[in-house]
């Protein structure tokens, strides 16, 4: 460069002292000499920056520790921002007896204070002509009367922040207005500082205490680097507002509430606050519309594929179990022989040292009859569960989850839903961005069709930080809102919006309570720790919530009662002290590919429940308790309900329910548990204990620590149908007394109890595949009335089926194959007239050699023939879930610092 030779540290040295204007005829010398005067960001601008008296830091109030990506950016940003209230400033004056001759007129500067021209603001305003400069010097300035502004100044005062206190009331009649390096408080007969119906006013580094400040549509204003001390901020009809790098401490009521919808009308500085909106930094990202195909993840999901399974009945290991999982050389099969429970339930004496898919098979055995297999395909859910998935987690470590598990950044949901874009892209009423809110009532209050932007903030402390009522909108994008003492963000009587990117926690109440008909968008947020539910829905509440992080949540991550009826999709819940998902008092909802969660259903919810993966729960994975007559108990103390009665008794949130023309929801005529993949759950996969008529349809229910279906209770029909029960450490499916229970077309494979034990008294088993279990096949208890038909079984070493005492049961058309040969395929009490068996075929083998397949049909489940009548799964559904034969480790029961649903994914 030509610059004498000089090195360029030398350079830096000698610019360093230039002041802002030679700094910008420098760097228009030449390309070099522009890079240098860049290359000063972090020491000539920063000190220019900071000199401002004007500004704070560009990260304050949130983060002043934090330095900006470039001092130089920044100090243009407010450059830019503190000359916008001029931009309609007639700034050239034309002489009156040419016209091709111009004059820039002057601005004038008017001294305020003791020994200067004039001793109080009211009598320089007097004085003052167009944009004239006022300037405060330090002292106390009190107006005994309201000020009123009809020609547009610039208010500033003079030293440092807190040296020129203004006690004043000041109505703004003019076109605009600038207030600078000010500390209001309201004057002795008014609590309004500061109100304007029509004008721009630009508010920059002050100190509001203890009082108002009222903008009315089509007024505007523009705010930055402000305090608010127990100070309210009024915006009726506002059309655009900013409120940037503010602290809003100690308020007594909102800090901020933003009433009526924007005016129509709007005024001269509207154009130029969205122009200087969009021009800023955002924390929105940039909208990649090639990326959205290649983010498409629902669909890898969609296919179902074959799976074939070659299992060795006894003896050697199956070619499909992991080497590992073999016991020692030596170890006795009398060992680990099973046992009868007290109801007949078979359990393992000791446990493995692996979960629920390990193969029976894979056991030594001392006898001679141990080559024959029996070789099934499997027609099951494709395998979308990676390796690091299946084990269990170690404490405190991170879990690595496979693509298809991963939830999609605040980006990718934004490039793939163009309404979230469009609503996270808009900005009307009110935008508050990079701000403070601490240690006060109320946050932002939204009502009677407002509109606000929240983006980047802070709320912590508060009573409530965000509440949005009566066909209000928000926006809500990547703000922290935490311990506030009631919801963080609460919408009512139809709010609505985008709630998206947000971090809510540590909060008394939910983290987002939606109620009376609000329909929010709630994306990619973190939910936790909060000190009851992590989202409410009730009293007609809907909304879409999707793709966030819901954990550690003292009560169920997401609870739905009262009417509520949100659709639910793709998020993670896990970690929780309650249930995952709770739906209780008439909650409704189509809940959809959830990953990590525990779902328990209550009181005539009648819920869909479709497409979500729910593993690793400390108790049962599905739990549905719907007792029409109020009477049920709910077990481990969920059946108290929270206090959500804001305004009365529960009565008020009954209401009729509303009709739903949404197509996404379908008419509720029957709970539906569909096409879920529950694994790795400390009890049960699905416990029934209903009233109601209930459907579990396509489901894969693997590895649970108990029983996989457990049915409790059942007065109407609980139909069981298409499912592929497998590896469960005790029985596959239990009916207790007094059921009514159907199981249609289901894989019951390899659980280390009993395939089904019942002791209902109306039970149907029909074209079911109940295949190496390690109790019984079927074992039939007495009380119970069976009818047992079309079915294939088998049992490694017990019966293929089994009769106990007088149990009523009609066994016809079976295909039932034998297990060890010291043990009958059919065990039944001779004095047991109630036992009718007809046309079954039993297969005993005769050599070593014999290989029996499931074929003509293959092996169940089979999906083209689900029951899929009006409660079947939408066609835009995707349906998900997990291979029938999957080998991994799981404790039995659940751990104390597991949460009795959610614990880890």
């Amino acid at each position: 460069m030509e610059a004498g030779g000089l090195p360029l540290e030398l350079w830096r040295m000698i610019l360093a002292y230039l002041p802002l204007p030679d700094l910008g005829r420098c760097s228009l010398v030449c390309r070099a000499w522009y890079e240098l005067i860049l290359s000063l960001d972090r020491t000539r601008w920063r000190q220019l920056y900071l000199g401002c008296i004007e500004c704070r830091h560009p990260n304050w109030p949130n983060q002043p520790d934090v330095e900006p990506a470039s001092w130089r950016e920044a100090f243009k940003q407010h450059y830019l921002a503190s000359k916008t209230w001029t931009k309609n400033a007639p700034i050239l004056e034309t002489s009156v007896c040419f016209s091709l001759f111009r004059r820039r007129r002057t601005r004038r500067t008017l001294s305020v204070g003791p020994g200067h021209e004039f001793h109080s603001l009211g009598s320089a305003l007097a004085m003052s002509s167009l944009f004239d400069r006022i300037l405060l010097f330090p002292g106390l300035h009190e107006e005994q009367g309201e000020i009123i502004l009809k020609v547009p100044v610039e208010i500033v005062g003079h030293g440092k922040l807190g040296e020129v206190a203004l006690l004043a009331s000041i109505d703004q009649q003019c076109s605009t207005t600038r207030l600078c390096n000010l500390v209001f408080m309201p004057a002795w007969f008014s609590p309004f500082m500061f109100k304007t119906t029509s004008g721009h006013v630009q508010f920059d580094n002050c100190n509001f205490e203890n009082g108002h400040i009222q903008v009315h549509g089509p007024g505007t204003c523009q705010v930055k680097f402000c305090t608010f001390k127990n100070t309210h901020v009024f915006l009726h009809n506002v059309p655009l507002c900013v409120l940037e790098n503010c602290e809003f401490v100690g308020s007594e009521n909102n800090s901020v509430t933003v009433e009526g919808h924007p005016s129509s009308e709007k005024n001269w500085a509207y154009t130029y606050l969205l122009g200087l909106i969009k021009s800023s930094p955002s924390v929105l990202p940039a909208e990649d519309s090639d990326s959205v195909m290649a983010l498409d993840l629902e669909s890898r999901d969609q296919a179902w594929s074959p799976r074939t399974c070659g299992m060795v009945i006894e003896g050697s290991q199956s070619p499909t179990s992991p080497a590992s999982s073999s016991p020692k050389a030596g170890s006795k099969a009398g060992s680990r022989e099973a046992e009868v429970g007290s109801d007949g339930e078979r359990v393992a004496r000791t446990p493995d040292s692996s979960d629920g898919g390990l193969s029976p098979s894979s056991e030594d055995e001392d006898e001679d009859q141990l080559t024959y297999r029996l070789s099934y395909q499997v027609q099951g859910p494709r395998p979308v569960l990676g390796g690091s998935f299946l084990g269990p987690p170690l404490p405190g470590a991170s879990i690595q989850l496979p693509s298809c598990l991963v939830l999609n950044s605040l980006q990718q949901e934004l490039q793939r839903d163009r309404e979230a874009m469009a609503l996270a892209s808009s900005v009307q009423g009110c935008l508050i961005r990079k701000c403070l809110f601490q240690d006060g009532k109320g946050g932002v209050f939204v009502c009677s069709y407002g509109r606000a932007k929240m983006e980047g903030n802070v709320f912590r402390n508060l009573t409530y930080a965000v509440r949005c009522i009566h066909n209000s909108k928000v926006v809500v994008l990547r703000n922290h809102i935490h311990h506030c003492r009631a919801s963080g963000i609460f919408l009512r009587l139809e709010g609505g919006g985008l709630i998206a990117g947000n971090n809510i926690d540590h909060n008394a109440e939910a983290g987002i309570d939606i109620r009376k008909k609000s329909n929010p968008l709630i994306l990619c947020n973190q939910i936790h720790h909060g000190l009851r539910s992590g989202i409410v829905v009730l009293g007609n509440g809907k909304g879409i919530i999707r793709n966030n992080q819901i954990f550690s949540n003292k009560e169920a991550g997401i609870y739905i009662l009262y009417h509520g009826n949100p659709i639910v999709s793709r998020n993670h819940i896990f970690r929780g002290h309650a249930a995952g998902i709770a739906v209780n008092e008439n909650g409704r909802g189509l809940i959809t590919a959830n990953k990590g969660c525990g779902v328990w259903m209550m009181s005539s919810s009648l819920p869909h429940v479709t497409s979500n993966h729910v593993s690793y729960n400390g108790l049962y994975g599905l739990a549905v308790f719907s007792q029409k007559d109020g009477s049920g108990e709910f077990p481990g103390g969920h059946g108290a309900q929270e206090n959500f009665s804001e305004d009365g008794d529960a009565i008020l949130w009954e209401p009729e329910p509303e009709k739903d023309d949404d197509p996404l929801r379908r008419p509720v005529t029957v709970a539906l548990i569909e096409s879920n993949s529950v694994n790795h759950n400390g009890a049960s996969g699905l416990y029934v204990q209903s009233s109601e008529a209930l459907h579990v349809i396509t489901n894969v229910i693997h590895a649970n620590g108990d029983r996989g279906i457990t049915v409790a209770q059942s007065s109407q029909l609980t139909r069981v149908a298409n499912n592929s029960i497998s590896c469960n450490r005790q029985s596959g499916v239990k009916v207790e007394a007094q059921c009514k229970v159907e199981l249609r077309g289901n894989g019951i494979y390899d659980n280390r109890g009993h395939g089904i034990i019942t002791k209902g008294d109306s039970t149907v088993v029909i074209e079911n595949d109940i295949i190496g279990n390690r109790g019984s096949g079927l074992q039939l208890l007495p009380t119970s009335d069976t009818k047992v038909i079309k079915n294939r079984i088998h049992s490694f070493r017990a019966y293929g089926i089994a009769v106990q005492g007088h149990a009523k049961a009609l066994v016809q058309e079976n295909i039932i194959f034998q297990g060890k040969s010291n043990k009958t395929i059919f065990q039944q009490i001779p004095s047991n007239q109630e036992c009718i068996v007809q046309n079954n075929k039993f297969l005993v083998f005769k050599k070593k050699s014999d290989t029996w397949r499931l074929v003509n049909p293959p092996a169940r489940p089979h999906l083209e023939n689900s029951l899929r009548g009006p409660s079947a799964a939408h066609s835009g559904q995707k349906v998900t879930a997990m291979a029938t034969r999957i080998t991994a480790h799981v404790e039995g029961g659940y751990h104390s610092k597991r949460s009795i649903f959610c614990t880890i994914l």
